[in-house]
């Protein structure tokens, strides 16, 4: 059995830890509210980007023939090259967070395998790095510290790159898998096709015609310069959308760790209380037993 001295040893040592994921929880909590609001503001700019596109295209598609003749939306039904691009976060402590974005990606990547597709993965968080590092599966880009800290122009850079090989053909398709944030106790998976544009989602049917009008633009320069934006910005907005979800996932993980403290720390205290009742007894017996053997 341990001793009383181990046992608080013991106690101290969970007490000290639970200061510590206490603390966590808080600056995750309050980092969380200020990402949350951004990811909401973010969102709103996304759909609405996302709204101008399709009535851009949609109206040009039915003006021009080749209004939509645009290497952005060519279709590859057997994709020979795809690029999968994933954000995991650069710490740890936040519970399955990590670990879920990785098993989509993992699944992802057996599914285009056993098709006989070539997978390229663009790793952007230290901690999907160091998984498929420590496995020993070839990454063609691994950035640090842009997912702890979103930045739109690094951002842009990075995703304009991967971009740029979809466009000149050594890519047939380019998916983003990051965590989403959902609300304050929930985070999703959330995967998207970034290139080609997927067609079914050039639809007016639930969007609020307006009266914008498009010039005939026979180099399709609005198009494509706007569906660039679309695709920076989509990047970006999948940074912030899974801070959001760190911070919570974490807040989460913290919370629980401080609990399951506490109750160590309770069980520890009983432990040592039952130890020192137990010392006092034997205490006892051995005087009560000393002065029996006097008499």
């Amino acid at each position: 059995m341990a001793s009383l001295k181990d046992i608080q040893r013991k106690i101290k040592s969970v007490k000290n830890t639970q200061k510590t994921t206490r603390a966590m929880k808080l600056v995750s909590s309050a980092k969380l509210k200020r990402t949350e609001e951004l990811a909401k503001k973010s969102k709103v700019y996304a759909n609405k980007l996302t709204e101008l596109l399709n009535e851009i295209a949609r109206k040009m598609a039915g003006e021009n023939a080749n209004g939509l003749d645009l290497p952005y939306f060519r279709e590859v039904q057997n994709p020979k090259n795809v690029d999968i691009v994933f954000v995991t976060a650069d710490k740890g402590l936040c519970g399955g967070f990590n670990a879920q974005t990785i098993k989509r990606v993992n699944n992802l990547r057996k599914e285009f395998v056993a098709k006989g597709t070539e997978v390229r993965l663009r790793a952007v968080g230290r901690k999907g790095i160091d998984y498929f590092r420590f496995n020993s599966v070839a990454l063609n880009n691994e950035v640090i510290g842009l997912s702890s800290s979103p930045d739109f122009e690094k951002s842009s850079e990075l995703i304009s790159q991967i971009a740029q090989d979809y466009v000149d053909g050594n890519s047939d398709m380019i998916i983003l898998v990051h965590n989403g944030y959902v609300n304050m106790i929930t985070q999703e998976v959330r995967q998207s096709q970034v290139l080609p544009v997927d067609h079914s989602a050039l639809s007016l049917d639930n969007i609020s015609t307006s009266e914008l009008e498009v010039e005939p633009d026979e180099d399709n320069a609005l198009l494509e310069g706007l569906i660039k934006r679309y695709v920076e910005y989509t990047m970006y907005y999948a940074l912030i959308d899974s801070l959001a979800a760190e911070h919570s996932a974490r807040m989460q993980a913290m919370d629980a760790a401080t609990n399951n403290a506490k109750e160590m720390v309770k069980t520890l205290s009983v432990k040592y209380n039952k130890a020192r009742q137990e010392a006092i007894t034997t205490e006892l017996i051995e005087i009560i037993s000393g002065m029996e053997s006097m008499k």
